[in-house]
């Protein structure tokens, strides 16, 4: 779906619409669901037709051939309580990567300013954590509630059948447990979205520390690194405690509500078979179908909790997906071909975020097979500057042109493909030198990327690697030929 389908539907809509692709799991789980809905509902019922039926009669071959039926549709049960759990955690885990698919495409579209206010650790959160939440939820939410809503009004419509008025009892007292639950998981959900904000912050703390374990040490500024880790850890609790509280007060109003009803049922059972309108027989029938409600209500209680981790997830891939880009194509973006090289700013200014500016009126022409190096103070805009070029951010007055086409006026993707990016911090992806070597043009042939590496005099370091050009690297890693690692920067691209 686009960023604008986002826009406009709705979440339930985009929920299901991840579930189509896998339809067939998902109907799967539902008739398994259903099956053991109808085995735990027809087990009361059988018992009951049993004791009025087989056992005044003595009727010892029905009796114990009705209970080897029973035994196989238990048996019959396991099965399918294993598919259930095998193909439907199955369903989950690919809803959960088309889920996580969508969300690193659309991070992949968004531009540079989005990356300078979001850091690492937040957006690895919403790719792991949130999405293993919404996993469970569509994999259990549909189940437990399609489950428990079949088994509760199956065994009120078989009670009611058996003695309307110790059924109308716990008819009314039902709606009052299920008040109950909607109002703690509102709760809920609004603990579980402060425990995953506070969760991408902890990522977030433990990207920067992770990633700059290096520098803690060199100035033994480890105990520091402890402390601010410790801050963020405690933060974590407290939210997390926020959240338990809530988990707990339902639960608690849970376990009162399943005794509260058993022990309706007994004292409305007994009132009735003392006045002569109900017998024993029945009175078990309605105690054995109390236990049948004990497991679609514990669902439910389940079901509570996957719905305010899984919405509160939800809610936040939501919020990034219906982001659009900040740097959008013109409507009549035209491809750029056969660049020369010539760069124009005329007149350039810019600013972040309505700061102070970096660039003022600037006015600079560079010809085709010129070069020009930019030189000055830190801070003081070289590195913005180079950054419109490319338009990873976009001018705030004035405008940047190469080969006399604005860069506004060119799609990105053909005015980036023109133009080489040589970073000044050097980032190796976790692959081989090779593969690092053509990130820029993944059909170079391996001579190609062998003579960029003798261009950039770096290829008899690679030789001498104990796997050469197929080296493996890594994120600020660098190999010397010894294995030890190295300051030497490895080309990111040619």
């Amino acid at each position: 779906m686009t960023t604008q389908e986002f826009q406009s539907r709705s979440a339930v809509q985009i929920f299901l619409h991840y579930f189509k692709p896998h339809r067939r799991l998902f109907l799967l789980d539902m008739a398994c669901a259903l099956t053991i809905s109808v085995i735990d509902l027809a087990f009361p019922a059988v018992s009951r037709w049993c004791m009025y039926r087989l056992l005044p009669e003595r009727a010892y071959q029905a009796f114990f051939t009705v209970m080897a039926v029973v035994l196989a549709a238990f048996a019959l049960r396991a099965v399918l309580t294993y598919v259930i759990a095998y193909w439907g955690h199955t369903f989950g885990i690919l809803v959960e990567a088309d889920i996580r698919r969508d969300l690193f495409c659309h991070m992949e579209e968004l531009s540079f300013d989005y990356f300078d206010h979001n850091r690492t650790g937040q957006l690895m959160s919403r790719l792991t954590a949130d999405l293993f939440d919404i996993t469970e939820l569509a994999h259990h939410g549909p189940e437990d509630v399609f489950i428990s809503g079949v088994t509760i009004v199956g065994s009120l419509v078989i009670l009611f059948s058996i003695q309307w008025r110790l059924a109308l009892v716990i008819a009314v007292i039902l709606p009052v447990f299920f008040a109950v639950v909607w109002r703690c998981r509102r709760s809920m959900q609004e603990a579980s979205s402060a425990v995953k904000q506070r969760t991408a912050t902890i990522n977030m703390d433990i990207e920067s520390a992770l990633s700059g374990i290096r520098t803690a040490k060199a100035f033994a500024n480890e105990a520091s690194e402890v402390r601010k880790f410790d801050a963020s850890n405690d933060a974590f609790k407290t939210s997390k405690r926020s959240f338990h509280k809530a988990m707990g007060r339902f639960n608690a109003a849970m376990e009162f509500f399943i005794c509260a009803l058993s022990c309706a049922v007994i004292a409305a059972g007994g009132l009735f078979i003392m006045q002569g309108r109900m017998d024993v027989v029945d009175l078990i029938t309605f105690n054995l179908y109390i236990t049948t409600f004990v497991n679609p209500i514990r669902k439910l209680s389940n079901f509570a909790e996957l719905f305010a981790n899984g919405t509160a997830g939800f809610r936040r891939f939501l919020e990034l997906m219906r982001r659009e880009p900040t740097m959008q194509d013109a409507p009549d973006a035209a491809v750029l071909e056969r660049v020369a090289g010539a760069i124009d700013l005329d007149h350039v200014s810019f600013s972040y975020d309505r700061h102070p500016e970096v660039l003022h009126d600037v006015d600079l022409h560079i010809r085709s097979g010129e070069t020009v190096a930019v030189v000055g103070p830190s801070g003081g805009g070289k590195t913005t500057l180079c950054q419109l070029i490319p338009r990873f951010y976009d001018v705030t007055g004035g405008a940047v042109r190469v080969d006399g086409a604005d860069v506004r006026s060119v799609t990105q993707a053909s005015l980036r493909r023109n133009v080489g990016v040589v970073q000044q911090e050097v980032f190796l992806f976790a692959a081989s030198v090779l593969e690092n070597i053509r990130y820029g043009r993944p059909d170079a042939t391996d001579e190609e990327v062998i003579q960029a590496a003798r261009l950039a005099e770096v290829w008899e370091d690679i030789d001498a690697m104990p796997q050469g050009i197929h080296t493996d690297v890594g994120e600020r890693e660098r190999c010397s030929p010894a294995g030890r690692s190295s300051a030497s920067p490895l080309p990111a691209s040619f």
